[in-house]
């Protein structure tokens, strides 16, 4: 019996081992500098260095806003009016139910922006990030119908995680967005490439003004806590139109996520009380974008459930208009922008520090993540980053100690189009949890990548 015993033994082992062996492997830690992917990529950025224009002159501004609120207890789906007879709400996994109702609406807002032959257009959304999808069926729309390259859309969302959902496919995806539904997806799409449009259809003179305000007091850093740095900065892009609407672009690197997964109501969270109180002042529009908010949450918003939702938007505006006034508008300004196109490395999706699973099977689990940009853009004195991911707020200081050495100031912004996953300072890898072990998808290098070329594209385009 002993030896019958010891017999299954060894091949129940074997079997397990087999199993480890088919299902796992080594993570990667060749350094980017010298992989394939960062030197495909590398190439297309010594090409792109070498047709980057600046444009100097007058400005032109046309702005818009659209409804995104979903109609919700339909008879059945319609993507061409938003209606659905249930759509689950975005950002946390396990909720079990979808949306019950509207707390308050959301929207799409955009900004175009024309100097000389260069026109660019600023997309806000209400939403947890701009899906892939959206943003593959917008730039499809937008060089059809608008002549405009995806080099001239920058694209972000506020990160709310009380949403729409439903747009994304794979188990990852729909664990924290629900049950994939087409519908979703074309009805996102319809409203932002709307936006879009009227955008470019207002453009009429205007200025355009820069600023920062540092708020830390609601800022804290949720991966390592006090031995870790906040970036606390509330950057600013104001804009006028001659005719006098006004609106403004503000960006903060908090998580948007003062209402938990037990919400069922649609929300704009705190951004969404932000932008309406900006509006209930003299701004015709108000556009909130995410900005580094990798490893950065709020912290001292009081009350409970939408009480510290509304208390946190509200007291972010009444900071943020006492500010105003200190900024200077122009109405003449320089234009830089460059648009990188990423290769990506294999999956990296960690089981344990050294471990991870084969990318055949990661595959099989997460969403496509789109086609991968980084995106450096120079308004005047302003150097900004538009980025795939959720992007740490410790490695946008540096870009900041960079931009300032040259009497500038840079930020950041998250959820561009696409998305990889977080992307956080590489001292922070080996650590155990959310961010640099279930959201770190790429791995080390991918992080230093990135990392390394935002810098490198921001410090570019500073350049007259």
């Amino acid at each position: 019996m002993l030896r019958k015993a010891l017999k299954i033994l060894a091949y129940f082992i074997l079997a397990i081992l087999i199993l480890l062996v088919v299902l796992l492997k080594p993570v990667d830690f060749t350094p980017y500098f010298e992989t394939d992917y960062y030197t495909e990529t590398q190439l297309r950025y010594d090409s792109l260095t070498q047709s980057i224009r600046t444009e100097n002159g007058a400005v032109s501004i046309g702005l818009s806003k659209v409804n995104l609120t979903p109609t919700l207890h339909g008879d059945s789906n319609d993507a061409a009016s938003g209606k659905f007879i249930g759509i689950p709400l975005s950002g946390y996994g396990g909720r079990e139910d979808v949306a019950q109702g509207v707390h308050d609406s959301i929207y799409v807002k955009s900004v175009a922006l024309k100097v000389g032959n260069r026109t660019l257009v600023i997309v806000g959304s209400d939403l947890l990030i701009m899906p892939p999808d959206v943003s593959k069926k917008v730039s499809e729309r937008a060089k059809t119908e608008l002549g405009l390259d995806r080099s001239d859309l920058l694209l972000s969302a506020t990160h709310t995680h009380s949403s729409i959902g439903a747009w994304s496919e794979g188990y990852i995806g729909e664990s924290f967005n629900g049950p994939y539904n087409p519908d979703a997806t074309d009805w996102i799409a319809q409203q932002v490439f709307e936006s879009i449009s009227l955008a470019i259809q207002d453009l009429k003179p205007g200025s355009i003004g820069m600023g920062s305000l540092p708020i830390s007091h609601f800022m804290r850093n949720r991966l390592v806590g006090e031995k870790g740095k906040i970036d606390p900065d509330f950057m600013l892009i104001q804009l006028q139109q001659k005719d006098g609407k006004k609106a403004l672009i503000g960006s903060y690197n908090a998580h948007a996520t003062t209402l938990g997964g037990s919400n069922l109501e649609v929300s704009g969270d705190y951004p969404g009380y932000w932008q309406r109180k900006v509006e209930e002042s003299d701004f015709d529009l108000a556009i909130f974008l995410a900005g580094s908010v990798g490893s950065h949450s709020y912290r001292n918003a009081e009350g409970e459930e939408f009480e510290k939702t509304k208390y946190l938007g509200e007291a972010l505006a009444d900071s943020v208009q006492a500010y105003l006034p200190t900024i200077w508008m122009k109405d003449s300004i320089s234009v830089r922008s460059m648009t990188l196109e990423i290769d990506l490395p294999e999956f990296q999706f960690r089981i344990t520090d050294g471990l991870r699973l084969r990318p055949f099977w990661a595959k099989k689990l997460f969403p496509d993540v789109g086609t991968v940009y980084l995106q450096a853009t120079r308004l005047d004195s302003l150097v900004w980053g538009t980025t795939p991911s959720d992007f740490s707020g410790e490695t946008t200081i540096g870009y900041k100690h960079t931009a300032g050495a040259k009497d500038m100031q840079a930020m950041v912004t998250s959820f561009n189009g696409a998305y990889t996953g977080y992307i956080i300072p590489c001292k922070y890898h080996h650590l155990e949890g959310y961010e640099p072990r279930l959201m770190n998808w790429f791995g080390p290098s991918y992080n230093s990548m990135i990392n390394d070329l935002m810098g490198t594209m921001l410090e570019e385009i500073a350049e007259p």
